[in-house]
């Protein structure tokens, strides 16, 4: 079984918690930050069970830069 570090966001959207991981394109929710990432690791276990050689972006240091911007 091989190790990936995985690094992964959860911001409130409402009244859930959404979980995201940044090298995978796959995300999950749950009512508490605890409940998201729990869910996310299911997520991500039923990803990767279907990749033979995982695919992934590798994400270091990353930070959180807000942007505005207008639209019709």
């Amino acid at each position: 079984m091989k190790k990936l570090n995985l690094q992964n966001i959860v911001w409130k959207e409402g009244k859930y918690y959404v979980s995201q991981c940044l090298n995978v394109d796959v995300s999950s929710f749950g009512k508490t930050k605890k409940e998201a990432l729990k869910n996310l690791s299911e997520a991500l276990d039923l990803y990767f069970e279907e990749k033979s050689i995982p695919k992934f972006q590798e994400v270091k240091s990353p930070e959180i830069f807000p942007m505005a911007f207008r639209y019709a």
